[in-house]
């Protein structure tokens, strides 16, 4: 796979990953509203997919070391994996309770930083489970931050 979508696709992955969880947990404390979570995802799906696409594509450019076909390769793969990344999570709000589908969306979440994590750690011929460890305590603290800033936001407004 040529590196160029390889970033793309790391980025994209992980960024989808922590900023749904992150909205999911967040709106679920500070609304219990699944239409308003439903909503969440969707609009991160779009919106944070096309800016994430345009700030990798303009820091592509700004390392003038790549070629016009790399710096859209890495954009469109960065869109298109954060754009279907965050919409998997649509499916568990769309079946089970708002608090089931956090909790089935952390395990989602956390799985695909699991396999990605080990698939980084494999490929930089390192040891996996620190790798894996790394990623995972950043997507947790993601997760336990965003639960209390919603539960702060719902004490406050709610």
């Amino acid at each position: 796979m040529k590196i160029s979508i390889k970033k793309g696709l790391g980025f994209g992955l992980t960024s989808g990953i922590i900023t749904t969880l992150g909205l999911i947990v967040g709106l679920q404390a500070s609304t219990d509203s699944k239409s308003i979570v439903l909503g969440g995802i969707l609009i991160i799906a779009i919106a944070d997919a096309l800016s994430d696409a345009l700030g990798v594509h303009v820091s592509e450019e700004a390392e003038s070391q790549n070629t016009t076909k790399q710096i859209w390769e890495s954009t469109l793969a960065t869109f298109l994996a954060k754009l279907i990344t965050a919409l998997t999570f649509v499916i568990p709000v769309l079946i089970f309770s708002l608090y089931n589908a956090m909790l089935v969306s952390i395990f989602w979440g956390l799985s695909l930083i699991i396999l990605f994590s080990y698939y980084i750690g494999r490929k930089q011929e390192t040891k996996t489970q620190n790798v894996i460890l790394e990623h995972v305590v950043i997507a947790i603290s993601v997760i336990v931050v965003t639960h209390y800033i919603g539960t702060w936001v719902s004490s406050i407004f709610g």
